[in-house]
């Protein structure tokens, strides 16, 4: 039986990149931030005051419903493509 020669692959160095980049994270404290807010003006003067029935809800409901999926869907572009590059397979 003939020998099989082995060839020794290189092993790829471990990277795992993150799914968020830095502005996601920033977007995502916002959020925090706008949330943290809105529970401080709830807790402000008497139950049936502007802050705490009007204010404080829209800040809550705009950050859950608009900036926490926006700070998960939000992708900052890549280079945009040559369309030298396209035609050729680069």
């Amino acid at each position: 039986m003939a020998k099989k020669n082995k060839q020794t692959k290189k092993k790829k160095p471990f990277r795992y990149d993150l799914p968020f980049g830095r502005e996601n994270y920033i977007i995502f404290l916002i959020g925090v931030f706008v949330i943290i807010l809105g529970y401080i003006f709830m807790a402000q003067g008497p139950a049936d005051s502007f802050w705490s029935l009007t204010l404080a809800p829209i800040l809550l409901v705009i950050s859950y419903c608009v900036i926490f999926p926006f700070a998960i869907i939000y992708r900052k572009n890549a280079a945009p493509v040559n369309a030298s590059d396209a035609e050729t397979g680069n």
